[in-house]
């Protein structure tokens, strides 16, 4: 008898996806391997089996709780030449080193590239000091860097390349522990506008953005799948212009969806880019959390979670 394997016993032999996190020290450990320029600097969040370290540890440095002085150390080394990756917590990266991001990435333009892992509210447990609801903001706010959000290890890796390729100032947002598989998309690059679906002529489209907006939008379609969908992984100025251009051309109702503050996040982007649409976003607002709980919680007490999608969409 000829032996089959069953679609319960492929989807079990299939690994699971890294988070996003784990996706960039995955990538960055196996670009560094082809290109001596990459260094790994992080700000006491390495843990003993980071790959990075294991298989290049002339290349890694922990810096301990100093992620001022550790952006500033970056900057040196990309002026000399050298392709550094820092990482830290989202808030401590994008507030307590804002000044030092300021300088290296806007002012001096320095191919730094500042992972921010914990952005959102994904450290819910850690409570509010550790949660980072302002850090689009504060970045959108400096000319000259590349913002990304991906969603799943696919376009994680995929910007990550792009960032070492680059030797530009990037900044990328994820989020702690969860794991997403990518949305399909044409070619190695994430595209400006990922359609997942271009939704029912007269229906809203979501735009969702991140790690959780994206899980909420397609959670929303699965509801409603006569709305459109659109995934954007870029946020800076640049990309989202061109990205309203193309939005615009196929919508006239958005939805914005992003674990972020009302303020500076990619809905008011959009807003001011789109005059002629209506734009509404469903953010975190202006609560602070106050009590601890897993991250959907935390989420769901700032009124980010699918009732809250379904609404706006409404």
């Amino acid at each position: 008898m000829t032996a089959t394997v069953t679609e319960a016993q492929t989807l079990q032999a299939a690994p699971k996806a890294l988070s996003g996190r784990d996706a960039y020290r995955d990538e960055l450990t196996a670009i560094a391997a082809r290109d001596s320029r990459v260094l790994c600097l992080e700000a006491d969040l390495g843990g003993k089996n980071h790959p990075f370290q294991l298989a290049h540890p002339e290349r890694f440095f922990n810096l301990g709780i100093a992620e001022g002085a550790m952006v500033d150390m970056a900057a040196g080394l990309a002026v000399g030449g050298y392709r550094p990756f820092v990482s830290t917590f989202a808030p401590f990266a994008a507030l307590r080193a804002a000044e030092s991001l300021k300088l290296t990435l806007g002012y001096l333009g320095a191919g730094v590239t500042v992972v921010a892992p914990y952005a959102g509210v994904s450290g819910a447990w850690f409570g509010t000091t550790h949660h980072c609801l302002e850090d689009l903001a504060v970045l959108r706010s400096v000319p000259g860097v590349t913002i990304a959000a991906p969603y799943g290890e696919a376009e994680m890796r995929a910007v990550v390349r792009a960032a070492a390729r680059s030797g530009k100032p990037y900044y990328i947002r994820t989020g702690r522990n969860a794991s997403y598989t990518s949305l399909p998309a044409d070619g190695p690059e994430p595209p400006l506008v990922n359609w997942d679906a271009e939704g029912r002529a007269g229906e809203p489209c979501l735009v969702s953005v991140g790690e959780e907006g994206t899980r909420l939008a397609l959670e929303a379609r699965e509801r409603r799948p006569e709305l459109g969908h659109a995934h954007l992984v870029h946020l800076d100025h640049a990309h989202l212009a061109r990205a309203a251009d193309e939005l615009a051309g196929k919508h006239r109702r958005f939805v914005v969806v992003e674990e972020h503050r009302r303020e500076g996040g990619a809905a008011e982007a959009l807003a001011l880019l789109m005059p002629r649409c209506e734009v509404v976003g469903v953010n975190a607002g202006h609560t602070w959390p106050a009590e601890g709980g897993d991250h959907r919680e935390v989420m769901a007490g700032l009124g980010f979670d699918l009732p809250a999608v379904l609404a706006a969409a409404a």
